[in-house]
């Protein structure tokens, strides 16, 4: 299990990627083959404009609290497969990695839903780090927008530094 150090927490509010609003989002998407989605409302914002991630990750939680019953239920609608995963706050669960891994792995295959108890908020380093390079991350940034994230290799040594870290 990796967790993320006091000392790191300023460093990761930093956005990594290209932060864009929605409307930028849904453009830049369009041509993606392989999207991968994490946090609820960017998950939920996909699906509302039909464009379906090859796997999402997701707590059923927002920075507000719950998520509103029609986002759980247009999320839990998404999938092929669902897995069930614990992962501590502030942490990535040696399970969460495997999982994220396997999806990886298995990208023909379908789509998955990936729930998380716990909390989804480190999710976004292990799908950068493992990610192929025809995949295309998005995670929300509270109260500034979506980063969009290619796997570099520049972007995956910076991750790799943070993980080394934790």
């Amino acid at each position: 299990m990796r967790v993320l150090p006091d000392n790191l927490r300023d460093f990761l509010k930093q956005p990594v990627g290209q932060l864009v609003d929605e409307k930028e989002l849904l453009e830049l998407l369009q041509n993606e083959k392989y999207i991968v989605s994490i946090g609820d409302m960017v998950t939920y914002t996909l699906l509302k404009n039909e464009i379906k991630p090859v796997f999402c990750i997701v707590d059923y939680k927002t920075r507000r609290g719950e998520c509103s019953s029609e986002m759980i239920e247009l999320i839990k609608s998404f999938g092929n497969k669902s897995v069930i995963v614990e992962n501590p706050p502030a942490t990535i669960s040696d399970d969460l990695w495997n999982v994220i891994e396997m999806a990886y792995e298995n990208l023909e295959i379908g789509s998955l839903r990936i729930e998380i108890e716990g909390e989804e908020d480190l999710a976004s380093l292990a799908a950068i780090y493992m990610a192929p390079s025809d995949v295309t991350i998005i995670y929300g940034l509270p109260d500034k927008g979506v980063l969009v994230i290619k796997p570099t290799p520049e972007n995956k040594q910076l991750v790799k530094e943070i993980l080394d870290k934790m």
